[in-house]
């Protein structure tokens, strides 16, 4: 990928020097999911567990954090991230002018272990992720070498789908996609609600895609086996995949993010068409 010299997005705040920023007790993602699983199969007041996981009863505490601080632009990894939002920024606001409306750009959250969000507080187990709350992409930067130690995927490219997948998200809390499928999932069953964030997900990996197909025509980002690396990042992180991985079994009703096969074919419907008409996942007759 060809990103060096690129313009530096201004909108990254680095908090990886300023520690979680977390008063009293504090629950990270990980702690919520466990809470979720415990309620959902063994029928658990989510609350009592994260109490007992968070060290007992008492009010969880989740503050703000200290000021951040500028991002050091001296560091490869970061004029790296920066460059990658700069580049879907010059993207997105495009598109959303031609649709008769303006593009809001989110911030991108450097993070170090855990940091408060309005979303709660996360942490680095939880990978990169977005918030709709405060509209930001949060990334601690240590999940690009878990991607390299786990996944065996490095390329500068697989690295920018993952950044460009959050801000797929962004976009579509924007648009309003992201609140009408929240109303869907809080009035469904476990099962329906799944099945709505595998939507959701898949989507994101699509506006991905639009995105790399823009930038590569208006700035000629690409390079020989780009586009098979990040293919092979959607592969590795599909919930089949993963599933496999950890537990040996595939259970396609707890799905949240799609199979392998669904990432890697709705990346490729982005990149292939750049339209966000085409990413209209809750709409097609097969994932």
């Amino acid at each position: 990928m060809k990103w060096e010299g690129n313009r530096e997005s201004d909108n990254i705040e680095d908090r990886r020097s300023s520690g979680s920023g977390l008063g009293g007790r504090s629950i990270g993602l990980g702690t919520i999911a466990i809470a979720l699983v415990a309620s959902y199969f063994f029928g658990i007041n989510p609350m009592t567990v994260i109490s007992l996981l968070s060290g007992g009863p008492g009010q969880i505490d989740i503050s703000q954090s200290a000021p951040a601080q500028p991002a050091a632009s001296n560091e490869p990894m970061v004029k790296f991230v920066a460059t990658v939002l700069a580049d879907t920024e010059d993207t997105w606001g495009p598109i959303f002018r031609q649709r008769g409306s303006s593009y809001v750009q989110p911030k991108l959250v450097l993070f170090s272990g855990s940091t408060p969000t309005a979303c709660g507080t996360g942490d680095t187990a939880s990978g990169p992720f977005y918030c709709p709350g405060d509209q930001k992409v949060y990334i601690d930067l240590a999940f690009f070498e878990t991607m390299r130690e786990r996944f065996q995927v490095s390329s500068d490219f697989a690295q920018a789908y993952v950044i460009a997948h959050e801000v797929g998200h962004h976009v579509q809390h924007i648009t309003g996609i992201m609140d009408k499928v929240d109303k869907v999932r809080g009035n469904g069953s476990e099962k329906q609600a799944n099945a709505m964030s595998v939507k959701l997900e898949l989507q994101a990996d699509c506006f991905a895609g639009v995105w790399a197909f823009h930038a590569n025509q208006a700035r000629d980002i690409l390079e020989a086996g780009d586009v098979e690396s990040a293919l092979k990042a959607a592969t590795a992180i599909g919930d089949d995949t993963l599933q496999r991985q950890s537990q040996g079994t595939v259970v396609p009703d707890s799905f949240t993010h799609g199979t392998s096969a669904q990432r890697v074919r709705w990346f490729k419907r982005g990149i292939d068409s750049g339209q966000m008409s085409n990413c209209n996942t809750f709409e097609a007759q097969q994932l």
